[in-house]
Formats: C-alpha cells, structure tokens, sequence
C-alpha cells in the first residue's frame, strides 16, 4: 500500500498549524510511516509543536528497533511527548503549546495505530466507512460515560475541547491498536479542519473514487472542506493498494 498526504491552511486561518509525513518506504524497524499532528498554541507555536512532534517521533522509529510494532509506536509518542514539553518551557513563545498526532504503519498485512487527540483514522471496506480511533475530546468523554448521545457528542460545542494532546503535559497516554488489512482497503487519515468540515459519507464516496488517483482524491478532499468553509487547518493522508 502507498500514501499520499497533503495539508492547506483553509480559508480562516492566517498560519497552517497541521503537518504530514508521509514514508513509503522502510524507516528504522518499520516498512512505512504516515502522521498527521494538528498544533495548538498561539502564535506560531502551534505550528512549532506540530512539526517539532513529527521531527521527534521520525527521529526514534529512525533510531530504535523493536519488532513489536504497537510497542515502538507508543514509545515515539512518548518520546516526542517528552521532547515538545521540554521544547514548550524553553521559552515564553512556546508556553503551552502541543499538538495532535496520529501514526499509523502497515507490516504483516496489519494496520498499527497510535494516537493522542482528535485527528481521525477511517478504514473504508466494502463500500462502508468506520472511524477506527476515537476523539480525546470532553464531548467524547460524556459519550463514553453514556451522560449524552454519539450526535449530541458530534454536535456538542465542547466538540474540540481537547482533553489529551501532546506536549502539554511531562507524560501522555496514548491510544493504540490494530486491525487486519485486505487487499482493497482505504485508510484515510485526517485532521478536524477536514472530518468537522465534511461528513463521513462524503469522505466515502471521495475516497472510494476509483476514477481517479489517490493523489487526486486528497486534492478533493481538501477542497471539499474549502467548499463548506474550510474553517481550520486541513490534513489528509489517504493509504491504499
């Protein structure tokens, strides 16, 4: 499987504070690597929490090895974790700031997910879309506690109120896990600036677009959200065969 990624600052904001790496090719460990973070700060320093997070995490996959993918994944978030902290109380611009990430890699026709905030990872199989991660955000958390319901939760103006994120705090608890890969699957992995702008049906129908290329299809993706107000920072990376 191949990815293909691309961000826009979108039609509000003035700086893109999203970033995605994207590797096809084997790095440290693993046969591929694809993140997407979504800085939070003010200033730039949003956009230094996001970029100096995916610099850190490629730097430990790079330099670590360890057969257990989950594992290593965890463990680059952590690191990066504790490198942005760091980063974020070396001086006054940087206070506070952090950042979303979300890493995914495919080795042994499995899929492994790691994540910290509410940049989404969908499979789509047979004509069908799933968010496969779930959003560390306090709506979410009253969903989960049964206290409001999944649309009250969608809908909810505490929505993106972020209850984990990287770099905000010395240690983070990170999401993870797997799933099996067939043959004509799609991963598609994003930033809110693209799942708060468009529904889940319309990344389906863009995604599973076999007329045109996967480069192609982030292009609309991207431009879809512009088209419904692009109202923050876009970040999409689609990986399929």
């Amino acid at each position: 499987m191949i990815g293909f990624g691309n961000t826009d600052v979108g039609k509000l904001r003035k700086v893109n504070q999203d970033y995605v790496y994207i590797n096809n090719e084997p790095i440290g460990s693993l046969d591929n690597l694809y993140i997407v973070a979504d800085g939070v700060g003010g200033h730039k320093a949003g956009e230094i929490a996001s970029e100096s997070a995916i610099d850190f995490f490629e730097q430990f996959i790079y330099e670590t090895e360890d057969d257990e993918v989950l594992d290593l994944l965890v463990s680059a978030l952590a690191y990066a974790n504790e490198q942005v902290f760091k980063l974020s109380r070396s001086s006054k611009q940087y206070e506070n700031m952090g950042t979303t990430l979300l890493a995914a890699t495919i080795k042994d026709n499995r899929i492994f997910i790691a994540h910290v905030g509410d940049c989404r990872l969908y499979g789509i199989r047979n004509n069908k879309i799933a968010q496969m991660t779930s959003d560390h955000t306090y709506a979410m958390d009253l969903f989960k506690a049964g206290v409001i319901s999944r649309e009250e939760a969608e809908n909810s103006k505490d929505s993106n109120v972020l209850t984990r994120a990287l770099g905000t705090e010395k240690s983070v608890k990170a999401d993870a896990l797997f799933c099996d890969v067939y043959e004509d699957d799609i991963f598609v992995m994003c930033s809110d600036g693209l799942s708060d702008m468009i529904t889940d049906d319309e990344i389906l129908k863009i995604a599973s677009n076999k007329e045109i290329t996967t480069d192609q299809k982030v292009d609309c993706l991207i431009q879809r959200a512009n088209d419904n107000g692009g109202k923050d920072n876009i970040a999409v990376i689609i990986i399929e065969n």
